[in-house]
């Protein structure tokens, strides 16, 4: 499997354990492995996963387990005889303050953290898989064709002022270093929305509300972005949250913004009169 994002010494022999979150994302992963013949399985987030990909799987190559079953999730590694193990998909937000279901293991470790956030609990997450002689793969690879790439996606031409898009990079890598999102929305030299914990589309939606000219989106990545369990991602989903926002430019930053199905997500921004660029 020719991926950049792959270790050097990836092995295709050996099984990799596809942690599936919602969407579109782990079925694209599940597929790719599959196209490459390499050994795939599966596990799966009670109301998360979509019972569509499970039902792929054969019943001894999927374990089952609640959000927050740290150790649970880590015997279910050892199970499947996993080599490497790769996040794909989103876990819904609100399970950080609804339906978290922590076993001891989850508790020891989020009682040792300092600060409780996504790059704490997901790094020593990754800590705890390198333990059992797992490879925590980057969540970018076997999907490089579908990430943005530079300058206009969607035709010759994007129409995105460069004073804006300058201003909107600059307010997006901001927000994103103090962690508060990766996405925002500027018009001119005004920030018209920023995305926070509600997630990308119902900032996107809240902009018609405003009533800007012209606005553009603007998503981008932290500094010292973990890949392995953090990904942003742009898909048919944000695109429909656009048109219905009044946001008709979108810049994503190449390289790092996952587009999901990008072909579909081209062909539907041009029917919707939205237009890609990559920066």
């Amino acid at each position: 499997m020719d991926s950049r994002f792959l270790p050097l010494d990836f092995s295709p022999s050996r099984v990799v354990v596809v942690l599936a979150g919602k969407g579109r994302y782990p079925e694209l992963t599940v597929g790719r492995l599959r196209a490459a013949r390499i050994p795939v399985k599966l596990v799966a987030f009670v109301d998360e996963t979509s019972p569509e990909l499970v039902s792929t799987f054969a019943p001894e190559d999927t374990v089952w387990i609640k959000v927050g079953q740290l150790g649970h999730m880590l015997d279910a590694l050892k199970r499947l005889g996993a080599g490497y193990s790769i996040m794909a998909g989103q876990i819904t937000p609100r399970r950080l303050f609804r339906g978290l279901t922590p076993d001891v293991k989850a508790v020891m470790i989020l009682a040792s953290l300092k600060e409780k956030n996504a790059e704490t609990i997901f790094g020593a997450l990754a800590q705890e898989i390198s333990k059992t002689g797992v490879t925590h793969l980057d969540a970018r690879a076997f999907l490089d064709d579908q990430l943005a790439t530079r300058g206009c996606m969607t035709g010759w031409r994007s129409g995105i002022d460069s004073e804006t898009l300058d201003y909107g990079v600059r307010i997006a890598k901001e927000i994103a270093r103090l962690n508060i999102g990766q996405g925002v929305v500027v018009s001119g030299g005004t920030t018209v929305a920023v995305e926070a914990f509600e997630g990308t589309d119902k900032m996107l939606r809240r902009c018609s509300d405003v009533g800007a000219n012209d606005p553009l989106f603007v998503k981008t990545v932290k500094p010292g972005q973990d890949y392995r369990f953090d990904v942003p991602c742009f898909g048919l989903t944000t695109l429909e949250s656009m048109a219905e926002g009044g946001v008709r430019h979108a810049a994503l930053e190449a390289g790092n913004v996952l587009m999901l199905d990008k072909d579909k997500v081209i062909n539907r921004a041009k029917e919707l009169g939205i237009t890609l660029h990559g920066y």
